[in-house]
This record gives structure tokens, C-alpha cells and sequence, in this order.
């Protein structure tokens, strides 16, 4: 039996000033619009989008132009518009996925937007710096800053 330590996930939380639903289908089907695919891409293409497939095994993919896809992750659950938990693979370098759940909850004036990484000892050997690539400022923090100005701010 093997011994697999539990590796801490990220967790990071704002309030944005959008409606649940808003807030919800931004996140999945307006993912294009917010990502920093300047930057967090996996095809070489600099004109490429990201595909949200909202459906329990939806595929979440990067499509160019010229149609070739690169894969990301899949959904896990599907709870519009509530919760999203997804399998998360953007890398091909990566052993195994890590998973994401994002939970959207009403509150005055807005939405709060809760989303934990989480799975880091899935990846074993590069689990640590994976994280740390994650938990960086041009990790989360940046992609989170990105989402919250696309939903129209801070609540």
C-alpha cells in the first residue's frame, strides 16, 4: 500500500459584481473572453480561444484558428449555476490531472467566487513546483484578477 501525502490545495475567493447565473456562465462559457491566453496557452498559435463544453464530461479545450485543439481538462460535475468541478490537464507535461471546483454563492451586490485547486499529489515528483507555479503571482492571482475585471469588479 502506498503512502500518499495530501498536499495542501490552493484556495482563493472574490466577490464580483454580476449576478450567480453572470458569474457562472462567464467563468465556463465566457472563459475566452477573461483567460490570459496571451500568456497560459498550450498551442503555439497566438490566435487561439477556449472551448467550455458545459455538460458533465464536456471537454475544456483551446481551439486555433485553423481548428487544432489542445486539450485542458474535462467536467466533472456540472450544477448551474452553483458549482463546477472539472479535471484540470493543460500540460502535456504533467503525470496526471489536478482538479478544480469553483462554487458561485449570491450574495449582496453580487456574487462570491470561491475556487480551490486541489489533487497536487496526483502529479508526484513535480507535485511542489507545479503548485508553486500555480500559487505564483502570474498563477491564480493574475487569472483571478483577469475574471473579476471581466465580471465588472470587485462587489
Amino acid at each position: 500500500m502506498t503512502d500518499i501525502t495530501k498536499i495542501e490545495p490552493i484556495v482563493r475567493s472574490v466577490t464580483v459584481r454580476a449576478s450567480q447565473e453572470e458569474a457562472f456562465r462567464l467563468f465556463t462559457e465566457g472563459s475566452g473572453t477573461w483567460w490570459p491566453l496571451e500568456t497560459h496557452r498550450v498551442l503555439n498559435d497566438s490566435d487561439v480561444d477556449v472551448v467550455f463544453e458545459g455538460r458533465v464530461n464536456g471537454r475544456i479545450f483551446e481551439r486555433a484558428k485553423d481548428g487544432t485543439e489542445a486539450s485542458w481538462g474535462h467536467v466533472l460535475e456540472w450544477d448551474p449555476p452553483r458549482r463546477v468541478v472539472y479535471d484540470w490537464q493543460p500540460n502535456t507535461e504533467s503525470p496526471a490531472p489536478t482538479e478544480v471546483e469553483v462554487r458561485f454563492t449570491s450574495e449582496d451586490g453580487g456574487t462570491r467566487v470561491e475556487i480551490e485547486h486541489r489533487g497536487w499529489e496526483r502529479l508526484g515528483d513535480i507535485a511542489a513546483e507545479a503548485r508553486a507555479n500555480y500559487n505564483a503571482p502570474d498563477g491564480w492571482t493574475m487569472v483571478i484578477a483577469r475574471y473579476v475585471d471581466a465580471a465588472g469588479g470587485d462587489a
